[in-house]
């Protein structure tokens, strides 16, 4: 059954209202923020002024993604505990984060992830890499997110072949929502900045974890608040009996008669979660949040809190997934939506039917596609927001002007700079509406992992680092990912591959390329600073001083 359908324009309407009046309150947001924003410290961390909960409320919006709230849920809802497993690896990888990378790289750095890695070489080509990387992983990102939007937009206004709502029919639909979040993405960043950014991410948050709560509430309710009634009642309706519940349903499957298969799909399912654990630390628009508490303890606090608030959240996802299976059922989920990412929705409805009636269905699912939709718009504000800082004060301030750009100029330029990112989101969102673009948010993760992480940590922990090692490092990592995943099955030789089954070129075995990429990029990291004979150990005891008492983090060294 198509969603909204069973309630006809009234719960379409009631859908998109209680989604305009969300962006009128973002938006009211976001010009109290403009007021408050006056110089490039304010514009690039929000004038490093947020207190540990607002940051970690901030954190958890840009990662409680629709991927994150859409894509698990009904990745559970289908393949059981080897759905689950993304929440495991995504909350784990926050560990990484707070014990390595916190604390340090907000006393290390400044606004981005470039002040650490190029504080002891030189300046140009470290920077321009760094920005590079940023870009790779944010564009991903940003794509996958919004064809997303334009998606859920259609399929939750309940727009049908041959049907239309408000004139527009499940096409225009579709580019309206891309358009739309694009739009809403530019005028948040370039109008207000990081604290405004944040302000927007903090309201998000909230409604996507109320949304979450309730939803959940309501599905234990339904069941008396008895979990293994809910487990046992998944796994009956999943066609999968126990199976359901246990590993190797998706992941790391056994091919009888077939060891090498088997084992390429073991690798796959490893290569995947280091991707996912490792990723997180190296993510560009996580990183910069770091920046935004004025020290490196409150740094450390906001990890806590975020940890805290995700961790919860993908409790919730648990609950949800299983529900999603229990109450709707497998077959009605891939009738609608053959990955599942339809399945929290399809669960709002049945759920809320089943308590209140028709009208608390509507209701429930308006409620749920306004999470939805908050959890978009936060993920790619936030990548906006990184794209941006790390084009103005890397490229264009220190790599262009040498360092020599004013605060008011670098802010100009990074306004302008989120105009240019969103405008080419939008495009290339339009033109990939009917790609399979899944594997991007998982190739932003292995991306981030591979070139951002192990030259970030090679910067603060490794005094023989080098230029010749960062560059390598990064430009190593991503085009080894890159060029891995355009060889395997993901990108052609299937159905499902993103040029489809009449073009192969895949002789890579796996869909993740983590497992090779990421050892690759710590190589070529190696390799590079071994090759040179460039060596500052007196910059390295300054940043080391720096990374553990956060002396000198105020300002941006000029060598």
């Amino acid at each position: 059954m198509t969603l909204l359908a069973q309630s006809g324009d009234g719960g379409r309407t009631l859908t998109f209202t209680l989604f305009l009046l969300m962006v009128a309150a973002t938006i009211a947001i976001t010009v109290w923020a403009r007021r408050h924003t006056r110089d490039a410290t304010d514009f690039h961390s929000g004038g490093r002024g947020f207190k540990p909960w607002q940051n970690g409320f901030a954190i958890a919006s840009d990662y409680m993604s629709a991927a994150s709230f859409l894509g698990i849920a009904g990745a559970i809802a289908l393949n059981g505990y080897d759905g689950f497993l993304y929440s495991i690896g995504f909350l784990v990888a926050w560990l990484i984060a707070l014990m390595l990378v916190a604390e340090l790289l907000r006393n290390s750095g400044r606004f981005t992830m470039a002040d650490v890695l190029s504080f002891r070489m030189r300046q140009r080509p470290v920077r321009t890499a760094a920005a590079v990387s940023t870009m790779s992983v944010s564009i991903f990102y940003l794509i996958a997110q919004m064809v997303g939007a334009g998606a859920l937009i259609a399929l939750l206004l309940g727009i049908r072949e041959g049907e239309t709502f408000l004139g527009m029919n499940a096409e225009a639909a579709s580019n309206m929502g891309i358009v739309l979040v694009g739009l809403l993405m530019i005028f948040y960043v370039a109008m207000g900045g990081m604290k405004g950014t944040t302000w927007v991410q903090i309201v998000q948050a909230c409604v996507l974890l109320g949304g979450a709560a309730i939803l959940a509430l309501m599905v234990m309710i339904e069941f008396n608040f008895n979990l293994s009634g809910l487990l046992g009642a998944a796994a009956e309706r999943s066609g999968a009996g126990q199976s359901f519940l246990e590993p190797g349903l998706q992941r790391g499957v056994e091919v009888a008669g077939d060891p090498v298969q088997t084992m390429w799909n073991k690798l796959d399912f490893i290569s995947l979660a280091m991707a996912l654990v490792l990723g997180t630390a190296g993510l560009p628009h996580i990183l910069i949040r770091f920046y935004t508490v004025p020290d490196s303890k409150s740094a450390r606090k906001s990890v806590n809190w975020g940890i805290g608030l995700i961790g919860s959240f993908y409790l919730l996802t648990l609950m949800l997934g299983f529900g999603a299976a229990a109450l709707v059922g497998a077959d009605a989920i891939t009738e609608q939506n053959a990955a599942g990412n339809t399945a929290a929705p399809q669960l709002a409805e049945v759920v809320g039917e089943s308590i209140g009636g028709s009208a608390i269905g509507s209701i429930m699912l308006a409620l749920i596609a306004s999470a939805a939709f908050a959890a978009i718009l936060s993920t790619v504000a936030g990548l906006v927001i990184a794209s941006s800082s790390s084009l103005a004060h890397d490229l264009y301030n220190s790599v262009i002007r040498g360092g020599k750009a004013t605060d008011r100029e670098e802010v100009v330029f990074a306004r302008f700079a989120a105009i240019g990112v969103g405008v080419v989101a939008i495009i290339l969102a339009i033109f990939a509406q009917d790609l399979n673009v899944a594997f991007l948010v998982a190739l932003a993760f292995a991306v981030a992992a591979s070139a951002n992480l192990p030259t970030l940590l090679l910067s603060l922990f490794w005094k023989r680092f080098n230029t010749a090692g960062a560059v390598a490092g990064i430009y190593g990592g991503l085009i080894s990912c890159i060029g891995l995943v355009v060889f395997s099955p993901v990108f052609s030789g299937s159905e499902t591959s993103l040029l489809g089954e009449g073009v192969d070129i895949a002789w890579f075995p796996m869909s993740n390329p983590g497992l090779v990429s990421i050892p690759l990029g710590l190589v070529c990291a190696v390799v590079g600073t071994l090759a040179s004979s460039e060596s500052r150990p007196d910059r390295f005891a300054t940043l080391q001083v720096r990374a553990l008492t956060g002396a000198g983090s105020e300002r941006t060294a000029r060598h």
